[in-house]
């Protein structure tokens, strides 16, 4: 017993901890030094005061492991000892965490950078291609998603390998186009004053989107989550939630677009986030990929660049087990 007690503590000791802490969730896995994965768990964080507690209960669940490097990516950003979440009442120091846990190695870095890293390493099976277009070898790649909010990063080649990029972009001025989109966004900008991409695109935003719509028509909007408008959206419920989700649509469509020109993106752009992979079906029927194109006289350029949904689980985890190697 006690052998095999000892085999299992030093098969333990060789887990890294890998951490995806969003503004919603926070998912948690150990992985070997061979990346292979497991225990993967999804906890909400509203259920902790912070990012200690959740990672303790994840380790005791897991059977009490201690592992001595973990690799966290945080949805804000990186930079200093101290980190304070954008979208949570959560702020922690890198160095006593690292105390804390008992890690010889902690690496903490931006969600988007994590999910970037993720992307050489996609099968397949792990994304959806929306649209035309073929990726170039070597080119770079973009990245854009949503969820509680914006993300965006991407992935420059180098002789070393991929090299992750860290953005803000999220919150970047939204840029309308037509008389709706400029409707919302004057109703918007008396409501935040600066309207960001994040504003409209992310679970938050798709309120927003729904809640301009309605009282632009003279109506009282109801106080709906953003899963209860699109769901109503698809089942065609509620007609003002279907324009909010083609809205939506239409919008991360002309955001990825220009983010595709801004980084020369002929790699592919891809959709990550906890949004669109609920309505995939209804994103690749939707104006996503018309605003995509829809560039002026370099819509043949953006034509020919692939665009995809990433639909593998926990995605994030993978690039954090790539950053510990």
């Amino acid at each position: 017993m006690t052998t095999e007690r000892n085999s299992m503590n030093e098969r333990f000791e060789l887990s890294d901890l890998v951490a995806d802490i969003g503004g919603t969730h926070a998912r948690l896995a150990l992985v070997d030094r061979g990346c292979q994965m497991r225990d993967a768990q999804t906890f909400a964080c509203a259920d902790f005061n912070g990012l200690s507690d959740v990672i303790h209960e994840f380790l005791k669940s897991a059977g009490n492991i201690y592992p001595k490097r973990a690799a966290i990516a945080v949805a804000t950003p990186v930079s200093g000892d101290q980190i304070n979440f954008v979208n949570r009442q959560w702020s922690f120091s890198q160095k006593t965490l690292q105390k804390d846990l008992g890690l010889e190695q902690l690496v903490i870095i931006n969600d988007f950078k994590a999910l970037a890293l993720s992307l050489p390493l996609l099968e397949e099976k792990d994304r959806r291609k929306i649209g035309g277009g073929s990726p170039v070898p070597g080119a770079p790649i973009a990245l854009i998603g949503t969820g509680t909010g914006l993300g965006m990063s991407g992935l420059i080649r180098s002789q070393e390998g991929w090299i992750p990029l860290e953005s803000e972009g999220g919150h970047a001025t939204f840029a309308s186009v037509g008389e709706k989109e400029r409707s919302v966004c004057r109703m918007l900008e008396k409501q935040f004053g600066h309207v960001s991409l994040e504003r409209l695109l992310s679970g938050p935003g798709l309120v927003n989107i729904y809640y301009a719509l309605s009282k632009l028509e003279g109506l009282v909007p109801e106080q709906y989550a953003p899963s209860d408008i699109t769901r109503y959206a698809l089942t065609g419920t509620c007609r003002h939630c279907l324009d909010a989700l083609n809205f939506f649509c239409g919008a991360l469509g002309a955001a990825s677009g220009n983010l595709a020109l801004t980084l020369d993106a002929r790699g592919g752009v891809y959709i990550g986030g906890g949004m669109v992979t609920r309505f995939v079906d209804f994103f690749e029927q939707s104006a996503f990929r018309h605003r995509f194109e829809n560039k002026g006289r370099f819509r043949n350029y953006v034509s020919a660049i692939p665009t995809y949904v990433i639909t593998a689980a926990n995605p994030a985890l993978k690039g954090l087990a790539a950053a510990l190697i």
